[in-house]
């Protein structure tokens, strides 16, 4: 058996994130240790208001945690059936394999809910692989496909396992040894074209190491997911992914402009550097979304841009979130967006205040200041404010000033006032650090996880409102006393926006937490549905939404994708179980 040493010691293997990057709590104090996030830029300064936001919102004890922050390995695994005859015929060509339970733990799960609370309550996934192979190159990728097809095992392939819909985690009913494709060794860039402004990148490469790359080089590819620190390239186009900063770079398959996957049947290409074709069906559109159900994508060739040599934060807080969503559909009307606009409810606005530092008496007089201007003088409650936040890029001081001078005009149009860049800066970096609060609440009985959707503008208010409501009577009628669901939007488009939810609640007095929750996603999606959403926004379906797939598409969509499913991997190699429930 070749055996290799851990690559990613630095990354949590029950939980998001580094290992060196996590809320903490000393003597009932909430601290953010680490300092790769603005928010923990002093491990000996606590957080001041977040425990008494705990307290209040979700009845926390930081005196009784539930389940331990750090918790151990597990010291046995089931054995691998993966066949010694196929380990003996990927030797010969040279591919880095393992068998080692830790290596297959490590990539049997995503970022769900559930995976993460049965991994920290030190229980072993319902399944997990019997092997992890690292391709370097297309090439390996290639005679891997072929012979896993030969010695009828199944593939998923594995980028940077954050996916939240389950796309990652092996299905548990599959009775063929799985293998693991992990494209992490598959992360050069292959060659950039400084005139096109275009660049091909193996499809394994990181974003964060994407971005590097291409920065030193004095460009950008602009695409910023929340996870982007984590998440593969790959992973982006097989989950139609979509960035913070989707207004200007646009989302994934605006940036998309050529591929290679191989199939069981052989490589679905689109190599050339062309900015548009009129050949018939664009067949990018199969690859994009796929979630690993009918190929691995290898190569990406994306657009990129010069990198901005201007970057600007504001914010705006409105009366309450109608208000702040009518000024959102304005400027999307006007087609004025900035590089990242979003909006957050008074659930999300009080959150994020929770979160602050306290930087000495001179910040805290200001605040006062500021607290007394806006609710004595102006007249804004505090429980229905909401904050709009705003990030600008651009090339010329002059050119991101016209255009935050033209989103403050329209703001104030609206009785907008001015928060200021740093409350912009905290609100856009938040969102990097939110899903470490998710690992620290499981470990005080709080568990918590987020879910988007898109929807027309026409409906985007009537649906926040309902499914917020919704949650509400289940957790009444649930007996759960200590909840939170609130919501912002994210991204804006002509026609409508993104609307991402999260819902947290306290289960001291649930026996299954993760079934709970489970249902109550369950009832907002149906509730979704009705107020005319979508499934998905930038998620995926993966397993978890795949029990909805047929309410969003129709019948004849569905036997379309079931048709090349079948053309393009008929012994069903690809056998990961996202998207369609049955085949």
């Amino acid at each position: 058996m070749k055996t290799r040493e851990n690559e990613k010691p630095n990354i949590k293997w029950n939980g998001w994130g580094y290992t060196d990057s996590l809320f903490m709590v000393i003597d009932e104090k909430v601290y953010f240790k680490g300092n790769r996030y603005s928010i923990g830029n002093d491990e000996n300064e606590p957080l001041p208001y977040f425990k008494e936001w705990a307290q209040n919102v979700l009845n926390v004890n930081l005196k009784e945690p539930a389940i331990p922050i750090e918790s151990s390995l597990p010291q046995f695994y089931p054995d691998s059936a993966i066949p010694e005859e196929f380990l003996q015929e990927i030797t010969k060509i040279g591919i880095e394999y393992s068998i080692e339970g830790e290596e297959r733990l490590r990539r049997s799960h995503g970022q769900t809910l559930q995976e993460i609370y049965t991994l920290r309550t030190s229980k072993l996934p319902g399944r997990i692989p019997d092997a992890v192979l690292w391709c370097k190159h297309h090439e390996q990728v290639e005679k891997i496909v072929k012979l896993t097809r030969q010695y009828n095992c199944v593939i998923i392939p594995i980028g940077g396992g954050t996916s939240v819909s389950g796309a990652s985690s092996c299905p548990i009913l599959e009775k063929r040894p799985i293998i693991i494709l992990d494209t992490s060794k598959m992360n050069r860039l292959l060659w950039i074209n400084e005139e096109n402004l275009t660049a091909s990148f193996e499809a394994g490469i990181i974003g964060r190491n994407l971005e590097q790359i291409l920065q030193a080089k004095g460009f950008t590819c602009g695409h910023e997911p929340d996870s982007y620190e984590f998440s593969s390239l790959g992973g982006w186009v097989a989950t139609r992914a979509s960035g913070m900063k989707k207004n200007v770079y646009g989302n994934i398959e605006d940036i998309l402009i050529g591929f290679r996957m191989v199939t069981a049947n052989g490589v679905l290409q689109k190599l050339y550097d062309i900015p548009r074709m009129s050949c018939g069906p664009d067949f990018t559109q199969v690859v994009l979304g796929s979630e690993g159900m009918l190929g691995v994508i290898t190569e990406v060739t994306v657009k990129i841009r010069p990198l901005p040599t201007i970057k600007r934060y504001n914010s705006f807080v409105f009366r309450h979130f109608e208000i702040g969503v009518k000024c959102m559909r304005e400027i999307a009307r006007q087609r004025c967006q900035p590089a990242s606009v979003r909006l957050m409810d008074n659930e999300q606005f009080k959150f994020g205040q929770a979160l602050r530092h306290c930087n000495g008496i001179a910040s805290i007089l200001k605040e006062m200041l500021k607290k007394f201007y806006l609710f004595s003088i102006k007249n804004f409650d505090t429980d229905n404010i909401c904050v709009m936040t705003l990030l600008f890029e651009g090339y010329t001081f002059d050119d991101v000033d016209s255009h935050l001078k033209k989103i403050s005009k329209i703001a104030e149009s609206f009785e907008g006032l001015c928060a200021g860049e740093n409350n912009g800066r905290l609100g856009y970096n938040l969102t990097f650090v939110i899903a470490y609060i998710r690992d620290l609440a499981l470990t005080y009985k709080i568990v918590a996880e987020s879910f988007e959707t898109s929807v027309p503008w026409d409906k985007t208010l009537s649906l926040c409102k309902n499914v917020k409501e919704c949650i509400q009577k289940a957790c009444e009628e649930l007996s759960i006393k200590y909840f939170l669901v609130s919501c912002r939007v994210t991204q804006t488009y002509d026609s409508g926006c993104c609307v991402y939810f999260y819902l947290g609640f306290n289960w001291s007095n649930q026996k299954d937490p993760v079934a709970i929750f489970e249902h109550l996603e369950t009832l907002a999606r149906e509730e979704i549905f009705k107020c005319g959403g979508s499934i998905s926004h930038h998620h995926g379906i993966g397993k978890i939404r795949s029990k909805f797939y047929t309410n969003q598409v129709s019948n004849y969509e569905a036997d379309l994708f079931r048709a090349v499913k079948k053309f393009m991997d008929p012994d069903n190699i690809f056998g990961v179980a996202n998207i369609l429930c049955h085949l």
